[in-house]
């Protein structure tokens, strides 16, 4: 089992910078894959940015790309998202997700942190 802690969000304005960070505890070294998710007010969970956890390739959603990096600290057990030049459609829970062997290569996602909550005002 992986235990997932997010901290971070906040009330920020647009075009604003936001780190979030995720404390993972338990079976890491049964991880592939760690990632972050939001959802927005009224709509379904949607991907935001994903990392090998071996120090892999990282992958973004275009809504994000160009202004989100995710980043992790295997020593630490840390997984951070630096979120830059944020913007009021940013407004979501953020989940901190890890994925264990048996979904590799899917975009599922089977460990989920409790969600940390950032509003972006105009």
């Amino acid at each position: 089992q992986v235990v997932l802690v997010e901290s971070g969000g906040g009330l920020v304005q647009a075009g604003d910078s936001l780190r979030l960070s995720c404390v993972a505890s338990g079976r890491t070294d049964n991880t592939v894959a760690m990632g972050w998710f939001r959802r927005p007010p009224g709509k379904e969970r949607e991907f935001v940015a994903i990392i090998g956890y071996s120090g892999g390739k990282s992958y973004y959603a275009d809504s994000v790309k160009g202004r989100f990096t995710i980043s992790q600290d295997n020593a630490k057990g840390t997984l951070d998202l630096q979120m830059n030049s944020l913007k009021p459609e940013d407004t979501a829970v953020y989940y901190c997700a890890a994925q264990s062997p048996r979904l590799a290569g899917s975009h599922d996602f089977d460990h989920w942190g409790q969600g940390t909550q950032v509003t972006v005002s105009s």
